[in-house]
């Protein structure tokens, strides 16, 4: 690996802010003619380069704030590069066009949808939505969504639009199965139906400006004329749609510059092509790459680490990371006996690493390859009393509660939006029933009218007369909250009016119950969303910030700030940097997922994937797997992931060791058997011919005692029980704590059931 240093007399003279960049940083802010490519290593200070390199070009006045486009994958990232402009040279940064493809492309819609035959109003509808409305386009084509899933189906319909695929060309050209055949007729009416409902999912962001551009030439000289810069940030993770509409954009002037890595393009599940950077090139004749290749982030230990798993890949640009910072520690491989084991070593790793060197709780990440490898986790933080944040889980605007408020306010400025009305007719219930829903549905589409329409003339209609009187009560609630908000009425105000007026909060209060209350405090919640927002904007509006709010991404939702221990998935860390990082569940078929083979390009990615967790690492890094593993009820063997017979074994240290005993995998049971369980130095015994002391479980034929001890209860996921009815069985998941608490248990004889801990008649046997 490389190891020189920069002599200061390297670095050339330029403005003041470019000081402190290294030679190759210099080089590609201060090329301001032409295409770039610049392949930034992990680390290597790319975020820095793109700030330092439009803060250049403002300085020397190449280009006006307006006329500079930037793109970048998160809003949190936008939000970080336009701070550091400011920094660097005022307040310039605010009239740049920088932030996420989705988030600028919008905005381009939102001034030019009518000439594609849009209102400038639209609903973006996110993922949910999308499958909403394939669920009622099949149940339409008499097909069961339990058997065609929806998110097959949308999923489907994605890839055909970021590869610029119409409906027509799907079927005749790439409809290959029964499944694509559905996929094609659901795609067909899909389209229409958004339009009908002035409506865009995602991928219509990327795919309309294109139709508007090639439809209107005009129209596309106007916004290259605006653009004469353009910069793209993770150019290795843009699709075909991203690709095209760029190259749309920057053929005029050519000044475009794109960074990117391509040892970390991991996103081709949703459509990213490595070959867009692998090409660009060759796209573009005449453009200069540089190569940022000195790393600011990690040790020489995980950098060696992180290159001998890279090199084993085939198709890559070439680049050899180096840095000037210490050997470091090696890297810590901790071999477990199962995922229970994993996951309480890895919290009693970060609670000895706090005690020893001092470091808090948001300065550690645990990443996984799947989402439901953070339950255990989860657990063994609790017990170890250590905080942590959860990553990808289920969004505060994903809650039933705020999809429910937004779809009422959607309604008063897009009223055609038929999901969202279809969502909140009557929601709370006010006696409109789904037959009276269903007639006005089918006789919107026997009239290729929108529902919206067919409700405000609903006494036209055949539908159930008291329904007609409901509808006609709903139609003007709706007129009246919308004429409110465009008589200048605050936001606040508004949705205040609209939870008084639907009766939605007042349903929740009636409903008195634990459940009601949390999300009526979630509506509280969102209401101070709307407040702060209101507050915060120049120009505040009901469709900018429903526009905001559709457009967060998952980046965005990451608190570096918050003290807790971050829980996430490789792919969801992407971008981000942590002191001490612990790589989990390194097995076959779990990481890599799904590797088989003939399919090389898999294993790439995956262990592009690998790459990318291993240079989140600042300073320590460990990787973890286990011996055994639960899955569908029974204990599995596992095979250790090929990725760490790759690892430079000069640098990683393996620390054998277990948190629990190795248990015989059997259903036997011995009431003479005293069971010890060693876990963060704590011995439990059970004697099941003692009195019970604390609580007590009875069977036909014993009673258990255990012992509390450091807040340990001896019905963990992977423990054998014995049920006086079901018989033997083993834990295969838990949920709640304390007295609350559920088991899981696959038994022999019976299959699975689900427990209440404190009911039911379990003893632990070995």
């Amino acid at each position: 690996m490389k190891t020189f240093s920069l002599q200061p007399q390297e670095a050339p003279k330029g403005p003041d802010f470019l000081k402190g960049l290294n030679k190759q940083q210099y080089e590609a802010v201060t090329h301001t003619n032409g295409p770039l490519l610049i392949v930034a290593g992990a680390g290597s200070g790319k975020t820095r380069v793109l700030t330092y390199r439009i803060a250049y070009l403002l300085q020397q006045f190449k280009a006006a704030p307006n006329e500079i486009l930037a793109l970048t994958f998160t809003n949190k990232a936008a939000r970080e590069m336009k701070e550091r402009i400011n920094n660097l040279i005022g307040d310039k940064a605010n009239k740049l066009w920088m932030g996420t493809f989705h988030s600028i492309f919008s905005k381009i819609l939102r001034f030019e949808a009518e000439k594609i035959g849009f209102g400038t109003d639209f609903t973006i509808y996110d993922t949910s939505d999308s499958e909403t409305v394939i669920k009622q386009i099949l149940q339409e084509l008499n097909f069961d969504p339990k058997e065609i899933k929806p998110k097959t189906i949308r999923n489907k319909i994605s890839d055909a639009k970021n590869e610029l695929i119409d409906p027509d060309t799907f079927q005749n050209k790439f409809a290959s199965s029964t499944l694509d055949d559905i996929t094609a007729k659901v795609y067909s009416i899909y389209i229409k139906r958004l339009k009908q409902s002035n409506a865009m999912d995602f991928d219509d962001l990327l795919v309309k400006p294109i139709e508007l551009f090639e439809e209107h030439p005009e129209l596309l000289e106007k916004y290259q004329d605006r653009f004469k810069y353009i910069l793209i940030d993770e150019y290795q993770d843009t699709n075909h749609a991203q690709y095209k509409v760029t190259k749309m954009l920057a053929a005029k002037y050519n000044n475009i510059c794109v960074v990117g890595d391509d040892a970390q393009s991991i996103y081709s599940f949703r459509g990213a092509d490595i070959s867009n950077i692998l090409n660009f090139k060759e796209d573009y004749e005449n453009a200069k790459q540089v190569p940022l290749e000195q790393n600011y982030r990690s040790t020489r230990s995980i950098l060696q680490c992180a290159d001998s798993i890279i090199k084993q890949n085939t198709r890559q640009l070439d680049k050899t990371l180096w840095t000037e910072q210490g050997l470091g520690d090696p890297v810590i491989l901790l071999k477990n006996y199962d995922e229970r084991d994993e996951a309480n070593r890895v919290a009693q790793y970060i609670t000895e690493l706090k005690m020893r060197h001092g470091y808090k709780n948001n300065e550690f990440a645990i990443l996984y390859r799947t989402n439901y490898q953070s339950r255990v986790f989860e657990e063994a933080l609790r017990r170890h009393d250590i905080a942590y944040q959860l990553i990808g889980g289920l969004s505060f605007y994903q809650r039933k509660e705020i999809k429910d408020v937004l779809a009422y306010l959607t309604l008063l400025v897009n009223k055609h939006d038929e999901t969202n009305l279809i969502r909140i007719i009557n929601e709370p219930s006010r006696g409109i029933g789904n037959k009276s829903i269903n007639d006005l549905r089918n006789e919107a589409r026997e009239n290729g009218r929108s529902v919206w329409s067919i409700l405000e003339h609903v006494e036209e209609t055949n539908v159930y007369k008291p329904a007609k009187v409901r509808i006609r009560d709903f139609v003007n609630m709706i007129n009246t909250l919308s004429a409110e908000l465009e008589n200048g009425g605050s936001l606040s105000e508004v949705t205040r009016a609209v939870l008084e007026q639907s009766g939605y909060m007042k349903a929740l209060v009636e409903e008195n119950s634990h459940e009601s209350m949390m999300r009526r405090e979630n509506i509280l919640e969102f209401q101070n969303a709307i407040s702060y927002y209101e507050k915060g904007a120049a120009r505040p509006s009901l469709s900018a910030f429903l526009q905001e709010i559709s457009l967060i991404t998952d980046g965005d939702k990451f608190d570096e700030n918050k003290p807790a221990v971050t829980l996430m998935t490789v792919h969801g860390s992407k971008g981000l940097e942590f002191p001490v990082v612990f790589v989990v569940g390194l097995e076959e078929n779990l990481f890599p997922v799904g590797g088989r083979e003939g399919f090389e390009a898999d294993i790439e990615e995956e262990r592009r994937l690998f790459y990318v967790a291993i240079t989140r690492a600042e300073q320590r890094l460990y990787f973890s797997y286990c011996q055994t593993r639960f899955k569908f009820g029974e204990e599995q063997q596992q095979l250790r992931s090929r990725f760490l017979d790759e690892v430079d074994a000069g640098v990683v240290r393996t620390e054998s060791g277990s948190t629990i005993s190795q248990r015989k995998d059997r259903f036997t049971s011995d009431d003479t058997t005293t069971k010890k369980e060693h876990s963060n130095n704590t011995r439990i015994e059970y004697d099941w011919q003692k009195p019970a002391t604390g609580r007590t479980r009875s069977s036909a034929t014993s009673t258990i005692q255990y012992d509390f001890q450091d807040g340990e209860d001896p019905f963990q996921v992977g423990v054998l029980v014995e049920h006086a009815k079901f018989g033997p069985g083993k834990i295969i998941s838990r949920s709640g704590l304390g007295m609350d608490a559920k088991v899981v248990v696959f038994f022999k004889n019976r299959g699975q059931k689900k427990l209440m801990l404190r009911a039911a008649p379990l003893q632990i046997i070995e």
